[in-house]
C-alpha cells in the first residue's frame, strides 16, 4: 500500500477535525483488524464506536491482542445476523448516526439494512464506491459500482451517479466530475453502455441527475489522460480531471478498483450509499489507513446530513 506521505486522505481527515465524533455502531467486531479498526476510529476522535455482538468474545479478542477498549460501550448480542439486526436498530432508534461492518460477511449486514421492515431502505438504490487514493493520480478518485450492482439498469446507473456525486460534495467537491466509463468514446448501438453514458449525460442536463458535471461514454484512458483525449479530438471537461469513475457494470469496477489497489499501490476505502445513513464496510485486507478513511469520509457525510436541506 502507498505511504502516507501522498496526503490525499490525510486532507479528509483534517476536514474532520474540528467535527464532533459521530455514534456509530459497529456490527460483530469479533477479529483483530475490526475491532482495533473501530477503536482506533474512535481515539482519533472521528467516531464513538458502539460495540454490537457477543460481549465475552469482544472482550477476550481486545485482550489477546492488546486493544484499549476503555468504557466503550458493548451490546451484548449472540451471533452476526442477530448483530447486524440490531446494529441496524441502534440506528433506526437514532443512537447511532453510522453503521459499520466488523467480521461479519457483507451479506450479512447488507441484508439487515435492506430488510423491508426493519431496515434503513430510501427510495435510491444502494450502490458501493470505493474511494481510492492512487499515487499516480492528483486527488481522491471515487470509484463506483463495484460490489453490489452486478448488471446495473439505467435507473440504477442514475442512482449509482447520484450517491456518488452526493458522497463527492460532502467532501468539498463543489460541482464533482463523472467519467462514465466504456470501452469506447463513441456511441454504438451494439455497445449498451455508450448508450447508458449517452442517456445519463442527457439526464444530468434535464435535472434528473443533480450536482455533477458528467461525460460519456469515455474510455479509461480518455477519462483519465487529458492527452489520451486530446488524441482522439474530445473535448472534455471531465477528461483528464474525474473525481468519479462510474463502471459500466460490477466486473468491470471490480476489476478497475483490484488493478489500481494492486498495480498502482492504490489505498480504497469503501462506502455503501442510498441507505438511511451510510454504511462502512472494510476488508480485512484494508489498511490500517484505509479503514480511518473510511471512518472519515462517513463522518463528513453524516454531519452534512444534519444539515437543513436548502
Amino acid at each position: 500500500m502507498t505511504s502516507p506521505g501522498t496526503g490525499k486522505y490525510e486532507q479528509l481527515l483534517q476536514r474532520c477535525r474540528d467535527l464532533p465524533p459521530v455514534p456509530t455502531a459497529v456490527a460483530y467486531p469479533c477479529e483483530e483488524t475490526a475491532l482495533a479498526g473501530a477503536i482506533d476510529a474512535g481515539a482519533q476522535g472521528l467516531i464513538i464506536p458502539i460495540l454490537v455482538g457477543p460481549s465475552a468474545a469482544i472482550r477476550d479478542i481486545a485482550k489477546a491482542k492488546n486493544i484499549d477498549l476503555g468504557n466503550t460501550e458493548i451490546v451484548d448480542v449472540a451471533g452476526s445476523q442477530a448483530s447486524a439486526a440490531r446494529a441496524v436498530a441502534l440506528v433506526r432508534e437514532g443512537k447511532a448516526e453510522l453503521l459499520m461492518k466488523g467480521s461479519l460477511h457483507s451479506d450479512e449486514i447488507l441484508a439487515a439494512v435492506i430488510a423491508r421492515e426493519t431496515g434503513l431502505r430510501t427510495g435510491r438504490r444502494l450502490s458501493h464506491v470505493f474511494l481510492m487514493d492512487v499515487p499516480t493520480y492528483h486527488k481522491v478518485l471515487l470509484v463506483t459500482d463495484a460490489a453490489i450492482n452486478i448488471a446495473p439498469t439505467l435507473e440504477d446507473k442514475a442512482d449509482i451517479c447520484q450517491n456518488a456525486i452526493d458522497l463527492a460534495r460532502t467532501f468539498g467537491v463543489e460541482r464533482p466530475k463523472v467519467a462514465i466509463l466504456a470501452a469506447v468514446e463513441t456511441v454504438n448501438s451494439k455497445m449498451p453502455a455508450t448508450l447508458d453514458a449517452a442517456a445519463l449525460c442527457k439526464m444530468a442536463e434535464r435535472g434528473q441527475i443533480k450536482g455533477g458535471l458528467l461525460d460519456g461514454p469515455l474510455a479509461f484512458d480518455n477519462a483519465i489522460s487529458r492527452d489520451a483525449a486530446r488524441m482522439k479530438g474530445i473535448t472534455s471537461e471531465v477528461a483528464g480531471d474525474p473525481d468519479i469513475l462510474l463502471a459500466p457494470d460490477l466486473e468491470a469496477g471490480n476489476m478497475m478498483a483490484k488493478q489500481l489497489s494492486f498495480l498502482a499501490n492504490a489505498d480504497s476505502a469503501g462506502m455503501v450509499l442510498g441507505a438511511r445513513v451510510p454504511v462502512i464496510l472494510t476488508s480485512r485486507a484494508d489498511s490500517l489507513r484505509s479503514r480511518i478513511a473510511s471512518c472519515a469520509v462517513a463522518v463528513l457525510a453524516a454531519h452534512a446530513r444534519r444539515q437543513p436541506a436548502h
